[in-house]
């Protein structure tokens, strides 16, 4: 099936204001992110989105058509596995590709499952039919108190699972977090912490106590992905294992590095950043190791999708990421992600990625189409 066209709807929308308690932008406000199409000669079409969360995608989008279109324009669209190794050519001595790369290779897939008529999990190989997810907010409190109410209001609401974002909360009043949000919740509550790499090892070491002491399920990035003495020491000293990294250009090759060193015991991924056909990849690296691969937030409607058929084609990944508020990055498509009776997601049913777009919201929300 030769690729005949590639475009991108440019869309602009209006997200819920978030404030962000750290370093990283606030979330929300209007942005412009994209649809991207890849059309073939048999009358298929395959899709993604472009943009994660409320970012502003239009430099992503720019390098898909000028850089990523002129190598695939006339090639068969199976061919994922020479795209993915061109990707160091296609980048040069410029910025990691993967990222902008990543919507093409699920658009690609898309058209394999549709072609074929069943679900992208159906053709990687279906191991399971639903996975559990934990809920998660970005950090947005500065007290202790504020994730107690979150996690009761979480909790409240049905999920089972919950994962702080402590942002720039010293190190003590981390521990005093963990230690408030596990008796307000009690046993029942799978918690998980997540410090965006924020602590010094020192820090990371007093908050990971306090994650043994409470039973947290995993202590994500920590400390700099760069710091690979501190990491290893923590998962020697922890009980609780270390969680890294969804870092762009740790997510391969760098895994395997800290999986062949015993530096980690949790490996991050998601298809946002290498797209399903990475992800597969590094799911299949973990796996040989005997470790566990937890995918994390793809940040857009398509993309969420793309981790779940992933997701359903292993058993080494225990959650997925369901971040809060999803207004945030669910657009685009006529029926979202829904938690079925048990508090859980279930498999795709559609072909593709077993998305139905919705065409009559992208065409009010475009300003331009980019080919």
């Amino acid at each position: 099936m030769k690729i005949t066209e590639i475009t991108i709807d440019v869309i602009e929308r209006t997200a819920p204001a978030v404030h962000v308690q750290d370093d990283r932008k606030d979330l929300g406000g209007t942005t412009t992110q994209g649809v991207l199409r890849v059309k073939t000669e048999d009358g298929f079409e395959g899709n993604a989105f472009v943009g994660e969360q409320a970012g502003d995608s239009t430099q992503r989008m720019n390098s898909i058509i000028e850089k990523l279109k002129p190598v695939m324009m006339g090639r068969d669209s199976s061919d994922r596995e020479w795209l993915w190794n061109q990707l160091p050519e296609i980048s040069g001595h410029g910025g990691a590709l993967e990222p902008v790369w990543a919507p093409l290779d699920v658009a690609l897939w898309d058209i394999e499952g549709k072609a074929a008529n069943k679900p992208i999990h159906k053709l990687l190989g279906t191991a399971r039919t639903e996975v559990p997810l934990y809920a998660t907010y970005p950090p947005r409190h500065g007290t202790p108190g504020g994730f107690v109410e979150e996690a009761l209001q979480l909790q409240s609401e049905g999920f089972r699972a919950y994962k702080i974002h402590p942002g720039p909360l010293s190190a003590v009043d981390a521990v005093t977090t963990v230690e408030k949000v596990r008796k307000a919740v009690g046993d029942d509550m799978t918690l998980m912490l997540d410090r965006n790499h924020g602590y010094t090892f020192r820090e990371a070491l007093l908050v990971g106590h306090a994650l043994d002491a409470n039973g947290f399920y995993w202590f994500e990035d920590p400390v700099p992905v760069n710091d690979i003495e501190s990491i290893r020491e923590l998962t020697r000293r922890l009980d609780t294992p270390l969680n890294m990294s969804d870092t762009t250009g740790f997510l391969l090759h760098e895994a395997a590095n800290f999986l062949q060193m015993g530096a980690v015991r949790l490996i991050r991924g998601t298809a946002r950043k290498i797209g399903i056909t990475g992800l597969k990849k590094q799911m299949s690296l973990v796996e040989g190791f005997g470790k566990v691969c937890e995918i994390g937030l793809a940040g857009n409607s398509a993309l969420n999708a793309a981790n779940l058929h992933v997701m359903m084609s292993s058993l080494n990944c225990t959650y997925f990421e369901y971040w809060l508020p999803k207004e945030v990055h669910e657009w685009g498509v006529a029926r979202q992600l829904e938690i079925n009776d048990k508090g859980n997601l279930d498999a795709p049913t559609g072909p593709g990625l077993g998305i139905e777009l919705d065409e009559d919201w992208i065409a009010s929300h475009k300003v331009t189409t980019l080919s």
